[in-house]
């Protein structure tokens, strides 16, 4: 039998038609989300031909008084952070993080929490109950007003959770576990993600329920399925850290009730995951001789100030490209530092192989480390250990001017609080000055490289 010649092909994604199948969408570049269009009509014929009847929608002006939602707090003052101040009320928050790293412990720790108050529901789709209650008996959770299950049909969930009379708060644990009967694919397609997703949001917006969806990520370490699930959810949260390692970080990417770049610090133990109050202190080494190649920079994650040691190890080469390595910054931001103070500068690095790290794992992304790790660049190749008690805070032009940068005396501040009494900082402007606290902490403003260079050799 012919097939129809007004069939065609259409990304779920962006909409993108083609006239046959194919893998991968040139559109998106997403893979196996082009399916078959078997409606030979056009969908704006459809709606004309049609006579029902649909709803109108209702116009708000901006004169009109804004209604502040509620918000509830986890009093895990880390998660509450990051998520910008507590839940708010009909929010759909989608957490994100590698298996295994402690989204379902920390999840369950921040509901236990709340469930004081609020009757919370946890449905896992990967775990049996036994399981479940085996994880709260380990972290010693409340469980007044907290119901578990475990399934991951989604209509079966959506008819029960009908005939609660009282939800606050809906967990869904994993997203890429639940399936919908209508949807013709496996759970954890691009579509059934879509469509699951969709079904949940849409059920807990009309009940005001506070709907927690956990995700898995890909190896590019993005939340698996398709990109449209970040933009269908409210808050965006990644849980991030290694697996050697007992800290995680929380870190909000999008936040429609708050600041889309805060951080939480939690360390994990035998008990759950456990608060960090002061998280500097993680990502200083505790070394009481001073070390070549070692500067102090204050990060700035979201509206929390956070010290950081940038270390720098340069060795000898043999090759013709020398290597470059980094963990925790930007590569390219390496490069361009490098070349500045060869061109500039007449430092050689051309001929060893540089290797930069950011203790404790924090990534750093902002322009403002550019003086810190300049510093230690030049410290490493002179090698003169610089002092422990002074920090550098700054961006470098390309043509080696120190740049200023936000927030400079929330970041001296901080570097108070902690016993810091010394900062090289970018030369500050007479506007500036005039409410800028020049007591806070001495500190010495440099215009360009060469007088760092002259000041810290």
């Amino acid at each position: 039998m012919a097939k129809n010649s007004d069939n065609f092909y259409i990304c779920n994604i962006c909409n993108t038609q083609y006239k046959k199948w194919s893998g991968i969408c040139n559109s998106c570049n997403s893979w196996n989300t082009i399916i078959e269009n078997t409606n030979n009509q056009n969908n704006f014929q459809i709606l004309k031909q049609s006579n029902k009847k649909y709803p109108t929608i209702e116009f708000a002006n901006l004169s009109e008084e804004i209604i502040n939602k509620k918000r509830l707090l986890s009093n895990i003052n880390e998660f509450d952070r990051a998520i910008g101040g507590g839940l708010v009320i009909g929010s759909a928050i989608l957490l994100g993080g590698d298996p295994g790293i402690g989204k379902s412990t920390l999840i369950m720790q921040v509901i236990s929490k709340l469930s004081n108050s609020n009757q919370c529901y946890y449905i896992s789709g990967e775990e049996s109950v036994d399981q479940l209650k085996g994880r709260a008996l380990r972290l010693n959770v409340n469980f007044t007003n907290l119901h578990i299950a475990s399934n991951n049909f989604l209509n079966s969930i959506i008819e029960t959770l009908k005939n609660i009379k009282k939800i606050d708060i809906l967990v869904i644990d994993s997203i890429q576990t639940v399936y919908l009967e209508e949807v013709n694919s496996i759970a954890g397609s691009v579509s059934q993600v879509k469509a699951c997703a969709n079904e949940l949001i849409n059920f807990c917006k009309k009940q005001n329920i506070i709907l927690i969806l956990i995700g898995h990520v890909t190896r590019e370490g993005q939340i698996a399925g398709p990109k449209m699930l970040e933009h269908m959810v409210d808050c965006v949260l990644y849980f991030e850290g290694e697996r050697n390692n007992y800290f995680r970080i929380l870190r909000a990417v999008k936040n429609r009730f708050g600041a889309s770049d805060e951080i939480g610090v939690f360390e994990m133990s035998e008990q759950g995951l456990q608060e960090i109050d002061n998280p500097s202190l993680l990502f200083l080494s505790d070394t009481e001789h001073l070390v070549s190649g070692s500067s102090i920079f204050p990060a700035l994650e979201g509206s929390r100030p956070i010290l950081v040691e940038i270390q720098s190890l340069l060795m000898n080469t043999s090759f013709a490209s020398p290597k470059r390595s980094t963990v925790g910054a930007d590569l390219n931001r390496l490069s361009m530092i490098m070349a500045v103070l060869e061109a500039r500068y007449n430092f050689i690095y051309n001929n060893k192989d540089v290797y930069l790290n950011i203790i404790g794992g924090l990534k750093i992304t902002e322009p403002a480390a550019d003086l810190a790790i300049c510093a230690s660049l030049i410290s490493a190749l002179k090698n003169m250990p610089i002092n422990k008690e002074t920090i550098f805070i700054g961006e470098i032009s390309l043509s080696g001017q120190i740049r200023n940068v936000f927030n400079l005396e929330k970041r001296l501040k901080e570097a108070k609080r902690l016993g810091f009494n010394f900062a090289y900082i970018p030369k500050i402007s007479q506007k500036l000055k005039q409410s800028f606290k020049t007591d806070i902490i001495k500190y010495k403003e440099v215009s360009n490289i060469f007088e760092l260079i002259k000041l810290i050799t």
